[in-house]
């Protein structure tokens, strides 16, 4: 790899998905060993340099020598490109470069509703996103999307049960954050979109572990018993992981129960209505 000297990356240190590609760069050579540094060790005289509202959106690639920044999916096509030319070549291609942008922002103004960190009083100057509404929404549309998608293709599955339908669960999965929403609205706006924005993450990671059994049934035959196990197993995950991001949140422990009434009271409806 061709080393991109005397550029260093600022990232979010409570972001894991930054600390992984960052550290990666460096490994792999792309980045000296000076290549990435925490958002909150900015010194002074980078303080008046670096824009750090957009350095908080999208991740800083800072040339030390010259002190110029460049920003977001810009900072990234450089680092790669200086090893691998073309790709930077066919990232700045004016629509692929549209597109990248668009995932970029989609990620970063909702990594920390995919992975949240503790409110921590130790850094002054903290990595934190703009709350950006637009990008929030589309999340949690993708995450219904995906979520119904998956239930509905699991729910085909059972042989005994009634069978779904993708509006169902598509309908199921609004309704539980309206359900849940019910029991914030002392709460502002920010605070409950950003609940709902981790409660579809939730979700996402149910289907991602529901997952490897709608592969396997592709080539082999799965017992009906194993099947509902799974699916016990992943709700239980997931209750589990609701419970970890609440009390991160700093939210009403209770909102975890009322998670599990709300999928219970569904059930019951389904297998009443439906059989």
């Amino acid at each position: 790899m061709k080393t991109l000297e005397h550029q260093t990356l600022l990232y979010d240190e409570d972001c894991p998905l930054c600390q992984a590609y960052t550290t990666g760069f460096i490994k792999a050579g792309m980045l000296d060993k000076n290549g990435k540094k925490p958002f909150s060790k900015l010194t002074d005289e980078e303080h008046s340099f670096i824009d750090f509202k957009r350095a908080s959106n999208e991740i800083a690639l800072v040339d030390n020598q010259n002190k110029t920044v460049i920003y977001g999916i810009d900072s990234l096509l450089k680092v790669i490109g200086n090893s691998f030319p073309w790709m930077e070549k066919v990232g700045n291609i004016s629509p692929i470069k549209y597109l990248l942008k668009k995932l970029y922002s989609f990620i970063s103004y909702n990594r920390k509703v995919i992975i949240p960190n503790k409110k921590t009083e130790q850094n002054v100057l903290q990595c934190i996103p703009s709350f950006n509404y637009k990008y929030r929404i589309i999340y949690i549309l993708f995450a219904i999307i995906i979520t119904a998608f998956t239930l509905f293709n699991y729910s085909v599955l059972f042989q005994d049960l009634p069978k779904g339908n993708f509006s169902r669960e598509a309908i199921l999965a609004l309704g539980q954050i309206i359900f849940q929403s019910l029991f914030l609205l002392k709460f502002d706006k920010k605070t409950v979109l950003n609940y709902v924005g981790n409660l579809m993450t939730i979700s996402l990671f149910g289907s991602l572990v529901l997952t490897p059994i709608l592969l396997l049934n592709q080539f082999l035959e799965i017992p009906e018993i194993i099947i509902l196990s799974w699916f016990a197993i992943t709700v239980l995950l997931m209750f589990m992981e609701h419970f970890r991001r609440i009390k991160i949140l700093q939210l009403p422990p209770y909102l975890s129960y009322t998670w599990a009434v709300y999928r219970i009271i569904a059930l019951i409806i389904i297998l009443n209505l439906y059989v």
